[in-house]
């Protein structure tokens, strides 16, 4: 489990394609505090560390992680959103995480409101349901507060602390990211499709 609130922005080194998956190999200061067969969230996505070295760690994406995420289309070079595992005894200063993406959206739009950036997001109709203004949703794994609800999606606003600590700062119009809506309102919607 995460919380959402992101402990470094690390860099792909490089990443190992087959027929099966992938194997990123990510630069991180966290690197130090990890060790093989740990969790850590890539942009929202709950991969295991295989390796973990001076300063980098490697992880493997099956095939399907790869489609249904932003993961697949990472280049050498890119930044990535990075958060380990919540221990039992940290604090939950987001909200509950899974690292399991419900789906892809795209930023429609960036505009400025004071010293704040606003990013309204397109998302796909069947995620909508979940997302309701000031509720939780997670973009390639940050923790976010819905500031609005619009056609075909929502929006979000950053602080300046959240641009400077994550690739949100450096987002652009048309870019893919990483949907994981709240767990408690997809509980919630099942529970009431079972009681139907």
């Amino acid at each position: 489990m995460f919380t959402g609130l992101i402990a470094d922005m690390g860099s792909l080194l490089s990443v190992e394609r087959g027929d099966d998956g992938a194997t990123l190999r990510i630069g991180t200061s966290l690197a130090r505090a990890m060790a093989a067969g740990d969790s850590i969230a890539v942009n929202g996505v709950c991969l295991t560390a295989t390796h973990v070295g001076s300063g980098e760690f490697e992880a493997q994406a099956i095939r399907e992680t790869l489609e249904r995420s932003t993961l697949g289309a990472l280049s050498p070079g890119d930044a990535v959103n990075l958060e380990l595992a919540l221990r039992a005894d940290g604090r939950l200063g987001g909200h509950i995480v899974q690292g399991h993406v419900d789906g892809v959206g795209a930023i429609a739009e960036l505009r400025e409101e004071g010293f704040s950036r606003v990013v309204a997001v397109d998302a796909d109709h069947e995620l909508l349901p979940y997302v309701v203004q000031k509720g939780s949703i997670a973009l390639d794994g940050i923790s976010l507060t819905v500031s609005a609800l619009r056609e075909g999606g929502f929006e979000v606003s950053l602080i300046p602390e959240t641009l400077q600590r994550t690739t949100l700062g450096r987002a652009v119009v048309g870019q893919a990211v990483n949907l994981e809506a709240d767990i408690l309102a997809k509980h919630v919607q099942r529970l009431l499709e079972v009681r139907a």
